[in-house]
């Protein structure tokens, strides 16, 4: 089939507006156990190895390149968490009104609940 150069300007319109851009992957949270405790480990994407992340609001430093991470002690993240918090907010790149890329990543369940101590507990079979 032969195409005029006329008609592949459109066909190439066509086709760039089909494919989705190659967006990020969401940053992810995975719970941790080193020798020093339980940490939060969190991984994800930037577009420069030089863009800031910010967890929460707050700047850290991370590393790896593009592909970055960060190990931060369970405490940390509860002293940057709202109580009972299910997830963390991460900023790559810019943050002020224009704004980089911000997530809300889920944080493992069960995270940064509260104990509870039970007077009692019922278990019934049915």
């Amino acid at each position: 089939m032969n195409i005029s150069p006329r008609m592949m300007l459109p066909l190439v319109a066509l086709a760039a507006m089909a494919a989705p851009a190659m967006a990020q992957p969401a940053p992810s949270t995975r719970l941790v156990s080193r020798d020093g405790g339980d940490r939060l480990l969190v991984r994800g994407h930037r577009a420069s190895p030089q863009a800031a992340v910010r967890i929460n609001g707050r700047p850290v430093e991370v590393s790896g390149g593009t592909a970055w991470r960060i190990e931060l002690p369970v405490a940390t993240v509860r002293e940057w968490s709202a109580g009972n918090a299910r997830a963390l907010h991460v900023t790559v790149g810019a943050y002020d009104a224009a704004g980089g890329d911000v997530a809300t990543v889920r944080l493992p369940i069960g995270m940064l609940a509260r104990d509870i101590e039970l007077a009692s507990l019922v278990v019934r079979a049915r």
